[in-house]
């Protein structure tokens, strides 16, 4: 971790990311880099800290030149962060969270920030019933985890997904059509652990032109580290790998 508690990649993935995630974190200076950080924010406990995916993200949100005009989506906003980023580059962004802690912790950040965000909470789209965005962006729970439904309460409502860690995503691929306007774009983020190949296909095979933009592979966190006996014996993990893969998957809607 560096001094902001954002995990910087060590010598694997892209090297022009890996160096675009340093710059954004404050690890390597470089006038102008502070614009791509998602910055500072509170949380109440159990909302999930901004780590290397919601500063991956955020790269890949000012590089699609979002901006004045674009009408946003962030959903699992969680803190909000990617919310306010979104905000300060001039979006009109929404942002959905289905946590009451998560929903209290966004709109506390987009107050301090004073920054013109809605928070609503809700479950995924159907919080926003036949509303449309120019983009949707998601950092969604993407962990795979023991259990077949995702937490109701606590910590772990922020990262686990079920046993492929696909429970959030699927419904996100399958929804993600309907929520763009034409020429609308989907960012989101996933570990290399819940299959990015199903997610491609996935959003493929509902209309958009997808790619996968970036990878970057980190050390495993707390949660990774002690799940990785369980990983393996799902087969979702190789003989003693300690590092996973995070992506950043675009769609597009022509």
């Amino acid at each position: 971790m560096n001094g902001r508690g954002v995990r910087v990649p060590e010598g694997e993935g892209d090297p022009k990311t890996r160096q675009a995630l340093r710059e954004a974190s404050g690890t390597v200076r470089r006038p102008g880099a502070e614009a791509a950080r998602p910055g500072r924010v509170v949380r109440l406990p159990g909302v999930y800290r901004p780590q290397t995916d919601t500063l991956l993200l955020a790269l890949a949100i000012r590089r699609e030149g979002i901006g004045p005009g674009t009408d946003l989506l962030d959903l699992c906003t969680g803190s909000g962060a990617l919310a306010v980023h979104a905000a300060r580059l001039g979006a009109r962004v929404t942002a959905v969270d289905i946590s009451r802690r998560a929903v209290a912790s966004a709109r506390l950040n987009t107050a301090l920030a004073r920054l013109p965000v809605t928070v609503r909470r809700g479950d995924l789209l159907r919080a926003l019933p036949g509303r449309t965005f120019d983009a949707v962006v998601s950092n969604p729970p993407y962990v795979p985890a023991p259990g077949l439904s995702v937490p109701r309460h606590g910590p772990g409502r922020s990262w686990d997904a079920g046993p492929d860690g696909r429970v959030i995503l699927d419904r996100i691929c399958d929804d993600a059509f309907t929520a763009l306007r034409p020429g609308g774009l989907l960012l989101l983020v996933q570990s290399g652990l819940s299959r990015p190949e199903e997610t491609v296909g996935r959003l493929s095979a509902a209309g958009l032109h997808v790619s996968v933009t970036d990878r970057v592979t980190i050390p495993f966190g707390p949660v990774t580290r002690r799940r990785a006996a369980w990983l393996r014996d799902r087969g979702l993990l190789r003989d003693r790998l300690d590092r996973e893969e995070l992506v950043v998957i675009r769609g597009r809607k022509e």
